[in-house]
């Protein structure tokens, strides 16, 4: 398919797409997805939003009881706009870090990178200076708006180059502060990006550890909206949409930005979004539109009874696989019926999925209108009805991974192969078996084995390690640590303690190994290729 003229200054993003031959096929069979040439997506989701809908109505609240309607959301999102253009010197296609919080600041501020024409690369708040030190590199990143309470971890990453501006604090340089010195509100027209002009870059977990850069345009960011969210999820202006996952993650980019906003309906951003948290913010805000993962459905089920949750009329799942006991215990105690689904980062949401009466629970459904899916063979050949084979989806959005020659592993003939090993029903329904690779998914967590053996391996009493899931009932697996320690250093408690230790300081908490195990020697065949299945064997 042939690009269209970039409105981007910067061309880096464009210039590092994969290969035309290495794309995969890019299905527009639904009218709404027939896009216009020039798209800007921060403007068709707030100013056209307004548009249609009215300034008036609210698009983000907060715990505290605080409101932002569409027109303020406008005011401050183009003065951010004018802020990082006129005084910040971004220009379109640069790539802008995001790192704090779910807040509707956050929010504000990538809608602002969007209508600039900058490319958002938004992080999770939880992230370390060596995670995030490698994101910059991959993405050749020089500008980075991060939450005031949030700036430690990226100053210890000391990124050559990296212009950080903090939004929130008290100092002279804050993104707000400068905002407000602009005095009056002037409109900020949004750039007039191309519709395939890259509007994102989400990074994932490799089973490597070297985490992929999943390039999204302009309308992928709609294309989410107008296959899942119109088709399935069905969202109403009055809707009140909450959830659990980060902004930094698409399965919380989507669910608490683009579809509440493609709606005209408004979300309830959390700092603090575990089950815990979740259920009282339910029943305070009337929240009808939830997004979180199977282990916080299977943890609030025990809690319900303390809590009025009678607003809701939509419960999403996805992040990973959704039991068919968690879905009937969550149908018996609500009288809901959970929309089960898979996404990907590579193709930014939900692709497959069912709602309503189309529920089946144990299955994750058919493919969305405007996607197609099918399970082929090793060689990319369709396997008959009811055999287990690699889940093969193509759509309006595909895998583009930014100079990554893990590309080509992704997308065969055509098709992007997700790494998850299904089993597609007569019926034409779908049915999760198990990941094919050693990706561990934990509470809706993708963490990357390899990535955590390498922390691991930065501690000066580990020899050896190699990290694997071990399956869990409350949350899908668990990481386990496998360890050869050097020689004359205690294995015990204290020195796994001391590990973790070092884990959470080099990389997100929720990657911490729960188990430290400790062995003399790593199972290896005799070329010395660690046998990981012998240590799954052990579990």
């Amino acid at each position: 398919m042939e690009l269209k003229t970039s409105a981007h200054a910067d061309t880096f993003s464009r210039d590092h797409l994969p290969p035309a031959d290495q794309w995969p096929e890019l299905v527009f069979d639904l009218p709404e997805l027939r896009y216009p040439e020039r798209l800007n997506c921060g403007a068709e989701l707030l100013d056209r939003t307004i548009e249609r809908f009215g300034a008036d109505r609210p698009v983000f609240r907060t715990a505290e009881g605080g409101l932002w309607t569409y027109g303020e959301l406008r005011g401050r999102v183009d003065r951010i706009a004018h802020t990082l253009t006129a005084a910040l010197g971004v220009v379109p296609g640069n790539r802008v870090l995001l790192r704090g919080p779910t807040t509707p600041w956050l929010a504000a501020c990538w809608l602002a990178v969007m209508k600039t024409g900058a490319v958002a690369v938004t992080v999770l708040a939880q992230q370390r200076a060596h995670e995030l030190a490698t994101i910059c590199e991959i993405a050749r990143i020089e500008h980075a708006l991060c939450d005031a309470r949030s700036l430690a971890e990226l100053e210890r990453a000391a990124v050559p180059g990296l212009h950080v501006t903090p939004y929130g604090g008290d100092s002279a340089d804050d993104l707000l502060r400068l905002a407000d010195a602009r005095g009056a509100d002037v409109p900020y027209t949004a750039v007039t990006t191309a519709a395939d002009d890259v509007a994102l870059i989400a990074f994932t977990s490799g089973t490597t550890g070297r985490p992929k850069g999943c390039m999204h345009f302009h309308r992928d960011v709609l294309a989410i909206a107008d296959t899942f969210a119109r088709h399935v999820l069905r969202p109403e202006p009055d809707d009140v949409f909450a959830g659990s996952p980060p902004l930094g993650f698409t399965f919380g980019l989507g669910g608490l930005v683009v579809f509440p906003m493609r709606a005209g309906a408004s979300s309830l951003l959390l700092e603090q979004a575990g089950p815990k948290q979740l259920l009282p913010a339910l029943a305070r805000h009337r929240v009808s539109v939830l997004f979180t993962a199977p282990t916080a459905y299977r943890a609030m089920l025990d809690e319900l009874d303390g809590y009025d949750v009678g607003a809701l009329r939509r419960c999403v799942s996805a992040g990973e696989n959704l039991p068919a006991a968690t879905w009937r215990a969550w149908r018996e105690r609500t009288g809901l019926r959970i929309i089960n689904g898979i996404g990907a980062t590579e193709l930014l949401h939900i692709f497959i999925s069912a709602a309503d009466d189309d529920i089946r629970p144990g299955a994750t459904g058919k493919p969305v209108p405007g996607w197609h899916a099918r399970v082929v063979d090793a060689k990319g050949q369709p396997v008959v009805d009811g055999e287990p084979g690699l889940l093969a989806v193509r759509g309006p959005v595909g895998c583009r991974y930014l100079a990554d020659d893990r590309q080509s592993e992704y997308v065969k003939g055509g098709w992007n192969l997700t790494g998850d090993t299904y089993v597609r029903e007569p019926d034409g329904y779908f049915r999760y078996v198990a990941r094919a690779d050693d990706m561990i998914i934990s509470a809706g967590y993708n963490i990357a084995g390899p990535e955590v053996e390498d922390a691991l391996l930065r501690h000066p009493d580990v020899v050896e390690t190699a990290v694997i899931g071990r399956p869990d009932e409350a949350r899908g697996q668990v990481v386990v640590a496998y360890c050869v320690l050097r020689e004359g250093v205690v294995a015990g408690e204290a020195t796994a303690g001391l590990l973790r230790d070092h884990v959470k300081a080099e990389l997100a908490p929720y990657k911490c190994p729960r188990e430290v195990v400790f062995l003399d020697a790593l199972p290896r065949t005799p070329t010395g290729k660690l046998q990981r299945f012998r240590l799954r064997a052990l579990e």
